[in-house]
Formats: structure tokens, C-alpha cells, sequence
């Protein structure tokens, strides 16, 4: 065998895995995120937000909510608003139930029970499992109740379906999508430039130059937040126009709602830069990083469905802040208190990682 490729290949490996940094890349990682994500992944649709409309003396519907409760898949709703849209819009519930007028037990006495049931349809999978759910408790307490054999049921459950009406996948997932590729052409393309600075030797010329080191990483992360911004005008126009998801918000508070988001990612990218020597380490790190934060950001996968512990992870992912955010904007108008929240944490999210990437550059160059 070529004893000159035997060299590279040993040279390589063994400059690799002297790192004690790209050990724990290869070897530590993988393993933390196996065990983290196979108890936070899961397709199964529990902790819905259900709140049931009844009178007191509606006590079948009050056994339809409370057997609900009991499945597991269903958490109450604590909401004294009797608008149940508004209940739905305000994202403090995800399915509502309304008796028609009269009651729900009178009804199935006359042999002509009506249910109405509001679902929040921004998740398309969640939606048709909430339905499915429903449908099949309300038949279960029926019989039960009235002591009939299927398929006599004198019930009739009409599903309203909002904000998704005709259930398409492309307008759950397109601003899932939007976020992923605002992520990845700003957080790994600031971590990269910014290392291949490191890299070349030109970072420590640019220290030595009669500038302060804060106007050097604002002059080499201020450029990606332009570009990150600049890109999204078009990747919103193919959204609506190609795949025809809906704006039903205001345009300005979702070009907000995306500066703070980019902020943030490009924030991130240059603290991951701190903890890199090379370019290697800084692509690997970059998608070590990218992929906890899909698998967390609710983008294929109910963050209702984590363990609290994983749970609170998410809290801490910008992807979940901005995938929420879009989605709330582009399909439910945006609700001012919900908007205002996740922005917030968004900004306070930058604001922190920049300090803490400042104070980093400031110890490590």
C-alpha cells in the first residue's frame, strides 16, 4: 500500500483526535443528543388545551370533558372567556366544544344532539388527531350513558376547522421551512467568517489595528444580520405566492419579529465562533447546534408531547420563538400579547449572547 497515504491518514487522524475538543465532537455528542431525542421525539398528540362550553346540569357533556381529561391527551383550559374563537386565537386553547342551544343532555333526549368543535389547524397533524380524539370519546360516553350499541347514535358533531381550513401540509410546514434557511444563511455563515479570520492570522492584525475589538465583531456580524435580512423578502414572497400561505398579520411586525430572530442567530454563530480554532470545527459545531435546535423548535415534532425537563430546553431555542412567531403572524393574524412575548425573548436572547461573545473575544484573542 502507498506508506505516503498511510502517512496523511494517520497524520490526520491523529491530529483530529489529539483535539480534545473534536473528541468530544465525535465521540461525546452524538451520544447526548441519541439519549436526548429519543425521549423528546414523539408523534403522539397529548397535552391539548381542551375547554368545554357546558351548563352545569349538562352532565353528559360534563362526562364527555371529563374523561377527555382522564385520556391523558387533554389538559383543561382555566380561561373564564366565553368567546371560544377568542379562546382559540388568543392560542390559550386548541379545541373548544359548544352544545348547540338547549344543551347537549336535552338534545340527545330529543334524539337531536348537535356538537360544535373549534380546532386550531396551524399544526395540520395535531388537528386531525384532535378530531379523531374527540370524535371517538364523545361516541364512547354516549353509549355509555344512554347504554345504546353502536351505530345508533342520535348525535350530529360538525368540525370547524380554523386557520387551516382545507388541512394542507405546505402551509404548516413552508414557515418551518422559511425559519430553517434563515438559520442556516446567517448563524453558520458567522461562525464560519469569523473563524476563517482566526484561521488565516488576519483577526489578530485587525486587534492590532487602532480600533476597538467591539467595533471589529459588530463590523464582522453586522454584515450577515444585512444579509440575512435581505434574503427574506424573497424567501417570504415564494411562501406566499408559490405555495400560497396566508399573511394575515402585519408585514412590519413579522419584519420585526425577523431582524430580532436574525440578531440572534448571528449572535449565536459568533459565540460558537469563540469556542472554535478552525474552519473544521467550526462547520461541525455550527450543525451540532442546528440540529438539537430543529428537533426542539416544534418544527416536525409537538413540543406539548416533551418531558418538562426537555421541555424547558425549548424555551431556550430561538428556533421555537420565531418558528412560533411566524406561524402565529402568517396564519392567526398575531396576537399582540403572544407576539410581544416571544419577541422579547428573542431580543433578550441576543442581547445576552452578544455580551456573553464580546466578553469571550475579549479573553480568548
Amino acid at each position: 500500500m502507498n506508506q505516503t497515504l498511510i502517512g496523511f491518514i494517520r497524520k490526520e487522524l491523529t491530529q483530529s483526535l489529539r483535539d480534545k475538543r473534536m473528541r468530544i465532537v465525535l465521540v461525546v455528542m452524538p451520544i447526548v443528543q441519541l439519549c436526548l431525542f429519543g425521549f423528546a421525539i414523539s408523534n403522539e398528540i397529548k397535552n391539548v388545551r381542551l375547554a368545554v362550553l357546558y351548563e352545569n346540569k349538562d352532565y353528559v357533556l360534563q362526562h364527555v370533558y371529563e374523561k377527555s381529561i382522564a385520556s391523558g391527551w387533554f389538559i383543561p383550559v382555566t380561561s373564564d372567556n366565553p368567546d371560544p374563537y377568542e379562546l382559540i386565537a388568543s392560542n390559550q386553547a386548541d379545541a373548544v366544544l359548544i352544545p348547540a342551544a338547549g344543551g347537549f343532555s336535552r338534545g340527545l333526549e330529543r334524539k337531536d344532539a348537535k356538537l360544535q368543535l373549534l380546532i386550531n389547524a396551524t399544526n395540520v397533524n395535531k388537528a386531525q388527531a384532535i378530531d379523531s380524539y374527540l370524535q371517538s370519546i364523545v361516541q364512547s360516553v354516549v353509549q355509555q350513558d344512554l347504554k345504546l350499541k353502536p351505530p345508533v347514535m342520535p348525535i350530529k358533531i360538525e368540525s370547524r376547522v380554523l386557520f387551516n381550513p382545507d388541512l394542507e401540509t405546505s402551509i404548516f410546514m413552508v414557515p418551518g421551512t422559511m425559519c430553517m434557511l434563515m438559520l442556516i444563511s446567517t448563524m453558520v455563515l458567522a461562525n464560519i467568517a469569523v473563524v476563517r479570520e482566526k484561521e488565516m492570522g488576519t483577526f489578530e492584525m485587525l486587534i492590532s489595528a487602532p480600533v476597538t475589538r467591539s467595533e471589529i465583531i459588530y463590523g464582522k456580524t453586522i454584515p450577515y444580520v444585512i444579509l440575512g435580512m435581505s434574503n427574506f423578502p424573497l424567501i417570504l414572497s415564494v411562501a406566499v405566492f408559490i405555495f400560497k400561505v396566508p399573511l394575515r398579520g402585519h408585514l412590519l411586525v413579522l419584519l420585526l419579529a425577523a431582524l430580532v430572530f436574525v440578531c440572534t442567530a448571528v449572535a449565536l454563530g459568533s459565540l460558537i465562533s469563540t469556542f472554535c480554532k478552525n474552519q473544521q470545527q467550526a462547520t461541525l459545531a455550527g450543525f451540532l447546534f442546528i440540529f438539537p435546535m430543529v428537533m426542539l423548535s416544534g418544527l416536525m415534532f409537538p413540543v406539548e408531547n416533551m418531558p418538562m425537563a426537555i421541555k424547558c430546553l425549548s424555551f431556550i431555542d430561538p428556533l421555537y420563538h420565531y418558528i412560533g412567531l411566524l406561524r402565529n403572524i402568517m396564519l392567526k393574524g398575531g396576537g399582540s400579547e403572544y407576539v410581544t412575548h416571544h419577541i422579547s425573548v428573542l431580543a433578550l436572547m441576543a442581547v445576552v449572547t452578544v455580551s456573553i461573545s464580546l466578553r469571550r473575544f475579549h479573553t480568548t484573542l
